[in-house]
């Protein structure tokens, strides 16, 4: 299972003043096809994204909107 987190950032740090979770249970997506179909349930859905892969968690960091997107995934 691959879950989502938008949040709201402070000082360029999650802040989790608030959230909305997301899971998606198609584990054979590819990388992009995760990423498009993530921002697509978060509601930005055209909006470019600073990308970072930490292994397991990939995080989306919209220009000039204070979100976060996580990407997890969950074994």
């Amino acid at each position: 299972m691959i879950k989502i987190e938008l949040t709201d950032t402070f000082g360029g740090e999650a802040n989790y003043s608030w959230v909305k979770r997301f899971e998606i249970k198609d584990e054979s997506l590819t990388d992009l096809q995760l990423v498009r179909k993530a921002k697509k349930l978060a509601g930005l859905n055209g909006v470019r994204c600073n990308k970072s892969e930490y292994g397991d968690l990939i995080e989306l960091k919209p220009y000039g909107i204070n979100m976060v997107l996580f990407i997890t995934w969950e074994y």
